[in-house]
């Protein structure tokens, strides 16, 4: 299986024959382009333009993130995997509403079903956890994708609004993005950036056209798909990731910074953050249809293959929901 890399220190990247080394502070490390999935640079990363070439022809993306863990971009390969059929089924969905509307509610339902799950599992353990506001909001009744949307957010400010109930060592009052103003906002930005990021790769690997999108307005400068299907498995990939981290204290105030714009996981933070996820992605499960093992990461996979199926009307879309 191959991994993601993340480079959480500054220096460069570059080529030498048919070999990637990062070069830091003198040090050079060779990188096994073989066994890389993505590269995610966390910090200032140069990349020499043999490097990207390589890169490129071993179709490996390389996603930046600025200091304070936002998302800023990406080194794209030219897509490897072509399909003119699903390209023109893909942007028809996009531009029917109703077509669109009906793969957008399936996302909700699924947001909403995942977000209830962890509520729940939550409220079997003794946490006082109101999942009803979450329950009775229907995406059925949303009669296009500005109404959907509207409910959406409300599943998620409701799914918040518990979790000062399920943390033991932080406050957290609201949602806030930029800038995070506390430790949990920092917290859900940062995992959010890198579960974009993960679900972009994915989206590379299928025949899906990652700006195409179905409940996210496609804008330009940004891949909407992503943010459609990462959105599906935030509780599953972020929340649970956070809720491990901060209630085991394995992250506490000394792994944040404050700063005018916003409170940040300094550089300690980030690769604790960083090794509960990537062991999160890697995480294992037997798959009910499938009938064997597969990672999480595997299951962002398969949530594009689903769609691929359902765009060329082989088979009507369902979208994740966790299962255990």
């Amino acid at each position: 299986m191959k991994q993601s890399l993340y480079l959480t220190n500054e220096g460069i990247l570059e080529r030498e024959g048919n070999t990637i080394y990062f070069i830091r502070e003198g040090e050079k490390k060779a990188i096994p382009i073989n066994n890389i999935s993505e590269i995610l640079c966390l910090a200032r990363v140069s990349l020499r333009s043999g490097a990207i070439a390589f890169l490129f022809e071993n179709c490996v993306p390389v996603h930046f993130l600025n200091m304070y863990g936002h998302y800023t971009g990406s080194l794209y390969p030219r897509n490897f995997l072509i399909a003119g059929k699903v390209l023109m089924k893909q942007v028809a969905f996009c531009l029917d509403s109703m077509k669109r509307l009906n793969i957008a509610k399936e996302f909700v339902q699924g947001i909403k079903y995942n977000t209830l799950k962890t509520l729940k599992y939550y409220s079997n353990r003794g946490k006082d956890i109101n999942f009803e506001d979450v329950e009775n909001l229907n995406p059925d009744n949303a009669i296009d994708i500005p109404t959907l949307m509207s409910i959406e957010g409300k599943i998620w400010d409701n799914y918040y609004k518990n979790f000062n109930e399920i943390l033991k060592n932080f406050e957290f009052t609201k949602r806030e993005r930029r800038p995070p103003t506390n430790e949990i906002n920092a917290l859900i930005s940062f995992g959010n950036s890198l579960l974009y990021s993960t679900t972009l790769s994915e989206i590379y690997n299928t025949y899906l056209n990652p700006a195409i999108s179905f409940l996210h307005e496609p804008q330009e400068r940004r891949y909407s798909l992503a943010l459609d299907i990462s959105e599906i498995f935030k509780p599953l990939l972020v929340e649970r990731t956070i809720f491990k981290l901060v209630n085991k204290q394995m992250l506490t105030e000394k792994h944040f910074e404050n700063e005018l714009k916003g409170v940040y996981l300094n550089d300690e933070g980030k690769r604790i953050y960083l090794k509960e996820y990537d062991e999160r992605l890697n995480t294992t499960i037997k798959h009910p249809t499938l009938e064997r093992e597969v990672s999480y990461r595997r299951l962002i996979r398969l949530e594009c293959y689903k769609i691929v199926k359902h765009i060329i009307e082989d088979e009507e879309y369902k979208c994740f929901k966790m299962w255990w």
